[in-house]
């Protein structure tokens, strides 16, 4: 499990394809590796991914063909861009975005970046498949950074960025036809779950 708090922006040093498969290397210099072991959980970019290897400045994760069809920014052609970092969640660690899982629920387009004083308007439109469980004020996933729901119209919704989380993640190289990785909130998977249970049980 994540929280969605970035700890550190990294970037794709290589990419080995095997077969499907890819072997990605990625440049971590500003994550703290000390306490990671091979086999721990790193986010990248929002997924879930094995350390296989690692170094102080380096881990290496091996991404499976069906990760990198539901996801985007982590094939070959993605070397040298920036990536968003976070440790698996401890249970002594503070919770300070929501929980979030690294299993990535589709891909949406940026439709709009501008901004407004300060900060950042995002406008993403999301697949239709996936757009009933986003609610205004209600936890988003993009590209491993937890964020809130501002407005939300048919599967288009809004988030208002700070200057910290653009200053501190790789949502401030976003432009216009970007495509990022997206996780609903949980709760949301639970309560149509429990709706549907009840339809189909009744008393």
């Amino acid at each position: 499990m994540f929280t969605g708090i970035i700890q550190a922006v990294g970037s794709i040093q290589s990419a080995t394809t095997a077969d499907d498969d890819v072997k990605l290397r990625i440049n971590c210099d500003e994550l703290d590796m000390q306490d990671v072991s091979i086999g721990d959980s790193i986010a990248i970019n929002g997924v879930c991914l094995t350390a296989v290897n690692f170094s102080a400045q380096h881990f290496e994760a091996h991404v499976s063909k069906e990760t990198l069809s539901v996801t985007t920014g982590l094939a070959p052609e993605n070397i040298g861009h920036a990536v968003n970092l976070e440790k698996a969640l401890r249970l002594s660690d503070r919770l300070g975005g929501h929980l979030v899982s690294g299993h990535v629920d589709g891909i949406a387009t940026v439709l709009e970046f501008e901004q407004l004083g300060d900060c950042w308007k995002l406008t993403l439109e999301a697949p239709r498949a996936i757009s009933k469980y986003i609610a205004t004020k209600g936890s988003i996933c993009v590209n491993g950074v937890s964020l809130t729901v501002n407005t939300v119209s048919s599967n288009v919704f809004t988030m208002n960025l700070i200057p910290h989380t653009l200053s501190h993640t790789n949502l401030q190289f976003l432009v216009v036809g970007s495509l990022v990785n997206l996780e609903i909130d949980q709760i949301a998977r639970y309560v149509e779950r429990m709706t549907e249970w009840a339809t189909d049980n009744p008393k």
